[in-house]
């Protein structure tokens, strides 16, 4: 997942609050969905939530907080930093919703690193990337990516990590919509990894990728859609696979979403009961 050297990058979507540090590729491993705090999006880590709603922390208190203006000029940059890179894929997934979507109005994406607080409430990091549409911003914990590999099992990449965005903004697009409290959570999550998968399959015509997607990309992100579907949440908290109790679907669902949305390329084919 290569940029363009010599695209130009607005690091002006993408806000540093602090903690994490900037040095280094951006983390492996993902999660997908938004936070507990987001009562309309149930977090698949259902054996965090305890530690959501309630909190009150305090954003972390490492490194002072990356000056993106200056570190994320170009697709050069975003392939060499792992704060680059999350702005040039954020910039990447809003050029093609401003091109598809006429009312679409950008949305920021806020690092972070311990605790933050938002709209939709205060959350730590054992909460993960979460859409906020109290405030219409994506919400990131960078050293929570990690977590996603050693609990999860998922393979992580590159393009795993853009899938968990490109997942996040389809939750902005469905806020943008009216979509967000349509339907059941589980509809409402299988949308937004089908939205993951349109941008997957229009983003090299935005300009910001040296080259399409290869197959081993697209296969990055369906591992972690399937590493985060609600069977296998369930299989590994060593409890038994309750379909009546999921919030995001399972992990077949998941990704065939994604699938779907890749292989169509048409949001338009994002709805209805087939996601299910």
């Amino acid at each position: 997942m290569d940029f363009r050297d010599d695209v130009n990058l607005d690091p002006s979507q993408v806000e540093d609050r602090g903690g994490g540090g900037g040095g280094g590729r951006f983390p492996g491993g993902m999660v997908v969905g938004g936070g507990g705090i987001v009562s309309l999006i149930a977090l698949v880590l259902v054996f965090v939530l305890n530690n959501v709603g309630g909190v009150d922390t305090e954003p972390g208190q490492g490194q002072p907080p990356a000056n993106l203006a200056e570190e994320c000029r170009t697709g050069k940059d975003a392939d060499q930093a792992g704060k680059c890179q999350v702005v040039g894929v954020v910039n990447s997934i809003q050029d093609y919703w401003k091109t598809e979507l006429p009312e679409y109005r950008l949305a920021k994406t806020v690092l972070y690193s311990g605790g933050v607080r938002t709209a939709c409430g205060a959350a730590d990091s054992s909460v993960g990337p979460f859409y906020c549409p109290g405030d219409q911003r994506v919400y990131l914990d960078l050293t929570f990516f990690d977590d996603l590999e050693t609990r999860f099992g998922a393979k992580g990449g590159p393009f795993a990590q853009a899938y968990v965005i490109a997942h996040e903004y389809g939750h902005h697009v469905q806020n943008l919509l009216g979509a967000l409290d349509s339907g059941s959570s589980v509809a409402v999550e299988l949308q937004a990894d089908c939205y993951a998968g349109v941008w997957a399959k229009k983003a090299y015509e935005g300009g910001f990728y040296a080259a399409e997607f290869t197959a081993a990309e697209i296969a990055e992100a369906l591992d972690a859609a399937a590493a985060v579907g609600d069977d296998r949440i369930q299989q590994r908290s060593g409890g038994r696979v309750d379909p009546e109790s999921f919030t995001h679907g399972s992990s077949k669902q998941r990704t065939a979403a994604f699938q779907r949305g890749y292989d169509t390329g048409n949001p338009g084919r994002c709805e209805g009961a087939e996601l299910m």
